[in-house]
């Protein structure tokens, strides 16, 4: 009898942990394969468009947020670093996806995965999961998101934001 109990038990076990390892492997992944050149380290806020703009963040109050690109769909950008510093952009581009607008402004940094985009730097900082348990969690409006970076539409007036996290 414990035999048995242990053949399907086991299978349960296992598929579970599969789907907690791919939902983790989906936070900052999608299905494209196009990748960046590695420019971790660079601090990329600054550019011609660095005024001041004013946009909400993920609850709703009024921030100060650096304005970047151009183009015609605007969307708000929010970055939560290590320490949980919150650092706001209005994005201005003409792509499509979250993933190509914010790799043209050098925002993020990554490389091409199995699941898509794996993104290791946000806005200068890198973090390293297997040096430090941290990693780089992608969200819309303040829920954890479903889609990989690179293939989540850019819709005006969201909210997308990466969090550093530690497992």
């Amino acid at each position: 009898m414990q035999k048995k109990w242990n053949n399907k038990l086991l299978p349960l076990i296992l598929s579970t942990m599969l789907i907690v390892a791919m939902a983790f492997s989906m936070t900052a992944c999608g299905g494209n394969d196009t990748e960046k050149p590695n420019t971790e380290g660079q601090n990329v806020a600054g550019t011609e468009n660095d005024a001041p703009g004013d946009v909400q963040d993920e609850q709703g109050t009024q921030t100060d947020a650096k304005v970047l690109g151009e183009g015609k769909t605007e969307f708000t950008f929010v970055v939560v670093d290590k320490e949980g510093k919150e650092t706001s952009f209005e994005i201005h581009t003409d792509k499509t996806t979250v993933g190509e607008a914010l790799l043209e402004l050098e925002l993020i940094q990554g490389e091409a995965g199995p699941y898509g985009l794996y993104v290791k730097a946000v806005n200068g900082t890198t973090l390293d999961y297997d040096k430090d348990g941290m990693y780089w969690s992608f969200y819309i409006n303040g829920d954890y998101a479903m889609t990989g970076v690179d293939v989540t539409e850019i819709k005006e007036g969201e909210i997308y934001s990466f969090k550093a996290e530690k497992s």
